[in-house]
């Protein structure tokens, strides 16, 4: 989705009321602004970001983490929805959970890369 990280100068922890933005290519490799606001947090086992403005409708994110034998095991639950009513919904199924999977699926990546 050419996901980059457009806010300047973020701190070191994430925190309640925390606003980030990006720029992303969902579809088309059109750019859109993505607002996310964090809602909570409870560090160090989970916090949330919600959309404040962007390319979904809805987009809900939970991050959970706990300890595992090999270290840190890292767990998603997204909510999400995609604008424009039945248009929406038929974009959903064809293109729409294909671009998050890729989020997630080059997060995992990149965790890889890091951390083994």
């Amino acid at each position: 989705m050419g996901f980059d990280v457009i806010s300047k100068d973020l701190p070191q922890e994430i925190y309640q009321g925390m606003i980030i933005t990006y720029k992303v290519k969902p579809l088309f490799r059109i750019p859109l602004n993505w607002l996310t606001e964090i809602t909570q947090v409870r560090a160090p086992f989970f916090f949330v970001d919600n959309q404040k403005s962007g390319p979904f409708a809805v987009w809900h994110h939970q991050h959970f983490f706990e300890k595992h034998e090999k270290g840190v095991r890292m767990r998603d639950l997204v909510h999400y929805a995609a604008p424009m009513g039945v248009l929406g919904k038929m974009a959903e199924r064809a293109i729409v959970k294909r671009r998050v999977a890729e989020i997630f699926d080059y997060r995992y990546q990149k965790l890889e890369e890091l951390f083994g």
